[in-house]
């Protein structure tokens, strides 16, 4: 998840915050990619939500054909995996990518897939350290 999170910061997570909501795009989530408790958690960055169409082409996400400006500059995506073609993001399903876009196991390969949201631990929100870099995640 670099630049955004880099290993050994600190951060919170909210696990009840979508027991009551539902994830938003650009939402950082913590998630396993089963429903075994000891399944290794990963952290990405909500990009579609369930209903929506998406895929990357010439470097760039698209999202029900429109291209999706993100508030954050990321370079352009090198390897398109899966989403070279149009995936439609299931009900209850949202496709992820890594912050370091070109270097991020997420939604684009098959061994990630779309998240289910039965599977998302938590949503992060807070950096509690280093203290360089206290402060809530964009």
């Amino acid at each position: 998840m670099e630049p955004t999170l880099v290993p050994g910061e600190r951060v919170l997570m909210d696990s009840a915050w979508y027991r009551l909501s539902s994830p938003k795009r650009g939402d950082i989530i913590a998630f396993r990619t089963s429903e075994d408790k000891k399944a290794s958690i990963h952290i990405k960055r909500v990009i579609a939500l369930p209903g929506e169409t998406v895929q990357i082409k010439d470097g760039q996400i698209l999202i029900n054909g429109e291209v999706y400006n993100e508030k954050d500059e990321f370079p352009a995506i090198t390897n398109a995996g899966l989403a070279s073609e149009p995936i439609t993001v299931g009900k209850g399903q949202y496709f992820v990518l890594g912050d370091n876009r070109n270097n991020s196991e997420d939604s684009r390969f098959s061994d990630i897939g779309n998240i289910s949201k039965k599977y998302i631990v938590g949503k992060l929100w807070f950096t509690v350290s280093p203290k360089s870099k206290i402060g809530f995640i964009k």
